[in-house]
This record gives C-alpha cells, sequence and structure tokens, in this order.
C-alpha cells in the first residue's frame, strides 16, 4: 500500500481571505506561529534553518541575463534525485533560488530531458557520490552519464575553494545568507519550502529525510563561484551600432 502525506499550510485555506488568515495568525503566541499556521514542527534537537519563512521568500521575476547562474544536483533513486537552479545578484550579493524540481527513479536522460530547457549553457554542481559508478550506467560514473545527456556538468565536485567539502561549512553559509537577508527562495517552489520546514537535527545529527533540495541547494552556494552569465547576453552587448533590442538584458 501507497502512502502520500501532503502538506498544507494557512495560505492554502483560500476560504479565507488574506486579512483573516492574518488576524488568525497573529492571535496566536509569537513562539507557535509557524507551527500552527504553517505546520513547522520543532523535530529531534532543533530545525537546522530557525528562519521565518517570510524572510527569504520572495515573488518570482525574470532574471537579469547579466546575473551568474548556476544548477546544482543532488542524485538519488528511490529517494528522489533534486535539482535547483540559483541567480547571484552579485551587486548586492543576494542569492536567489529560482527553479528546483524533484523526482524519484528518474534515470539521468530522464532527468537531462526536464533540466536542459533551464539552459544547455547552464552549468551544473554535484556532489562527490557522483564518482560513482552504477550498474545502471555500465560501470559509468553518475556524472558522466549525466553529462553525456547533454548536462554542463563542472569537472569536479562541490566543493568550497580550499578544496573541503564540510556539510556544516555549507549549511552555515547557507544559514548566514538567510539571517542577513542575502538569500532568497521564489515563493511558487513549494517543494523547496516543504522541506525546508522539516529539515531538522536529531541528538546534534542531520536527519537526512526528504532533503533532497536542501542538499542541491547546499552544493550550489559551495560552488557559486563557478556561476557563469548566460551567453546570450554577450551577444547582446555585441550588436552594431544602431541595432537595438527592445527587450534589452531582461529578456
Amino acid at each position: 500500500m501507497t502512502r502520500h502525506v501532503t502538506f498544507m499550510t494557512i495560505d492554502d485555506a483560500e476560504h479565507y481571505t488574506p486579512q483573516q488568515r492574518a488576524a488568525i495568525v497573529s492571535a496566536y503566541p509569537a513562539h507557535e506561529r509557524e507551527a500552527r499556521a504553517r505546520g513547522i514542527p520543532v523535530l529531534g534537537s532543533g530545525r537546522i534553518f530557525p528562519v521565518a519563512e517570510e524572510l527569504i521568500a520572495c515573488e518570482p521575476f525574470r532574471l537579469p541575463r547579466y546575473w551568474p547562474r548556476l544548477g546544482a544536483l543532488d542524485f538519488g533513486w528511490d529517494h528522489p534525485s533534486a535539482a535547483v537552479e540559483l541567480a547571484w545578484d552579485t551587486e548586492a550579493d543576494v542569492v536567489y533560488v529560482a527553479k528546483a524540481c524533484r523526482a524519484s527513479q528518474q534515470t539521468p536522460a530522464m532527468q537531462a530531458l526536464t533540466l536542459k530547457p533551464w539552459g544547455e549553457w547552464l552549468p551544473w554542481a554535484w556532489p562527490r557520490d557522483g564518482r560513482r559508478e552504477t550498474l545502471e550506467g555500465a560501470g559509468v560514473a553518475l556524472a558522466r552519464q549525466y553529462a553525456a545527456h547533454g548536462l554542463n556538468m563542472l569537472s569536479s565536485h562541490a566543493q568550497f575553494a580550499d578544496g573541503s567539502v564540510s556539510v556544516e561549512a555549507g549549511l552555515m553559509e547557507m544559514l548566514d545568507r538567510m539571517q542577513s537577508g542575502r538569500f532568497k527562495v521564489f515563493s511558487t517552489l513549494l517543494p523547496w519550502f516543504e522541506e525546508f520546514r522539516l529539515y531538522h537535527r536529531k541528538d546534534g545529527q542531520v536527519v537526512k529525510l526528504r532533503d533532497d533540495l536542501m542538499a542541491a541547494t547546499r552544493y550550489g552556494v559551495m560552488m557559486l563561484r563557478e556561476a557563469v552569465v548566460d551567453p546570450a547576453e554577450f551577444k547582446t552587448a555585441r550588436r552594431k551600432p544602431g541595432q537595438s533590442d527592445p527587450l534589452g538584458a531582461f529578456r
């Protein structure tokens, strides 16, 4: 028998007006609001990102093409594979999670079909287990399988500039950005926020369940230095004098 758990928040209760929902939430004690309004429980020894969603959620917008962008993957089979796209406003040093997807039991070929429309030029960060050989790939490392199907995989696995791969350092980098207003997520990425709400520790250790998009995001933040600008932006910059593009860099 297959079971499925659906998470809903007070924002999904559309029979209330926004004003009524706000009044309901404000009636709860401050320390209970996220648990009661959004079903965010206090799990284990605490949430990994103790940050209110309102601080990181933003309405989707058209990304300026001159912002560097980077894709990031977390591999999986029974537990889902996950992918995110990060856009980096380098002037304000703000990272935006602009796309996210998650799926179980998908081969590299199937995932590539989903992800290539994000931009075949888009570089992809990936974890250390991408070096593993798999039976399904006839002994070919996972990262090479994705590259063979057209994804622009980075030459090495996700790591900091000094070569370290600390999970805790990656989480702290994300948390620091969240708390300082330098990390935003498009509010329409509901699976991402679902994981964000439940991501927690038990006995001080990160619980590695339903954390696929969180892991992909961490790999992307670790490899942010590899983000690149859409090559179409350079084509726009090389237009002949007097030749205009009505949409400019925001097409």
